[in-house]
């Protein structure tokens, strides 16, 4: 004896469609859009009234990789998929890194009546990829750091006291006695360097506690307009009141946007603009096992600098690389550290001769458990 099985509630599926994070399209058996559900909308830019009843081949036209599956699809009656080599263009969007499943569509008498598209966008995927790409480098390039530091703090301790012996020995005025002063600073200096490289090999558990975002971008941005009172330079801050206090550790989340709005600033030569935002992310969300996804919240720190060359985007997380005269090249490998011990993320565009846009993700946990 069978229990009779309840008949599927048609709008179940409606629901399933309007809800997935994945476009579906379907044509019918000439290649017409039969369906085109809101993520495709969201993924293309193109409306559903704009897409019902045209061709396929106008819908994706110049976009040839898209166009094949598509075709083999409907004239093999075979699934075919690319993962990896299509990027949807969009304009006047950017084109999009998405991953493409084309299937053939049968209807009850077992008669091929179209097929169906599934787009999957995986810019969020590649920017989370590379932000973790950069985690491994810097973990490597970490522990080496920590070697060499430890063999060149020594030495280094030793040209200082020499020198600061012979200090003490020259007479008042000797002009030598510059030299001297000359090799305290500069190994000063070194030993700074070596310091913030140990900072960053060494491990090191967040003290937490609860921080108040807006008021230490607000004393940030304070300190900073005092610090470059010789330009023409304007700081604006736009926060979003509902946030609430996130679960971190304060001095180093101070490190981290001082770090970022001073770089900011260093950036525009006389006048120009810096604008720090905060505001909830709704693209992104942290998975945390066994417990509701947590949301994240974006700190963006934009200006209207010199923007980075585009050679060098690669490798600005690179402890030691640097574009200014001036710097150990230590600062934006820190930063991504801190970043990282929060279990958020950090994103950078830049445009040369327009600007930098750095953006930092991190969660809004309820509990210190991070």
């Amino acid at each position: 004896m069978t229990r009779n099985q309840p008949n599927p509630d048609p709008q179940l599926y409606i629901q399933v469609l309007e809800n997935l994070d994945r476009a579906v399209i379907a044509t019918d058996r000439t290649g017409r859009i039969s369906l085109f559900n809101p993520a495709a909308q969201a993924i293309t830019g193109i409306s559903e009234r704009q897409a019902l009843s045209r061709p396929y081949q106008d819908l994706f036209n110049g976009q040839e990789g898209l166009l094949y599956l598509v075709r083999s699809a409907l004239a093999d009656g075979r699934t075919v998929s690319d993962h990896e080599n299509v990027r949807l263009q969009r304009p006047p969007a950017s084109p999009l890194p998405v991953s493409v499943s084309v299937s053939p569509l049968y209807n009850t008498a077992g008669e091929q009546d179209g097929c169906v598209i599934i787009i999957r966008d995986l810019s969020r995927l590649q920017e989370l990829e590379e932000a973790v790409r950069h985690a491994d480098r810097l973990l490597a390039l970490g522990t080496l750091a920590a070697g060499l530091a430890h063999e060149i703090k020594n030495p280094l301790g030793g040209i200082k006291g020499a020198a600061q012996l012979l200090d003490m020995e020259l007479p008042d005025g000797s002009p030598q006695r510059e030299y001297t002063r000359v090799m305290i600073k500069e190994v000063e200096r070194v030993n700074t360097i070596i310091e913030e490289l140990m900072d960053l090999a060494r491990p090191r558990s967040p003290e937490i506690s609860e921080v108040n975002l807006a008021k230490i971008l607000g004393d940030i941005i304070l300190f900073q307009k005092e610090a470059h009172r010789g330009k023409n330079l304007e700081f604006h801050l736009n926060l979003d009141p509902s946030i609430p206090p996130l679960k971190g550790d304060e001095n180093l989340l101070t490190r981290l946007f001082l770090n970022l709005i001073k770089n900011a600033a260093e950036a525009i030569e006389k006048d120009g603009r810096v604008e720090i935002s905060t505001k909830v992310a709704a693209d992104y969300h942290l998975h945390n096992p066994g417990n509701r996804p947590v949301p994240l919240v974006t700190v963006t720190i934009r200006d209207n600098g010199k923007g980075i060359p585009g050679d060098s985007m690669d490798q600005i997380f690179t402890p030691f690389f640097t574009t200014k005269s001036r710097g150990s090249g230590l600062g934006l490998a820190t930063c991504q550290k801190i970043v990282g011990e929060h279990r958020g993320f950090m994103k950078v565009d830049s445009n040369p001769g327009e600007g930098t846009t750095f953006s930092v993700f991190l969660p809004m946990f309820r509990t210190t458990d991070i």
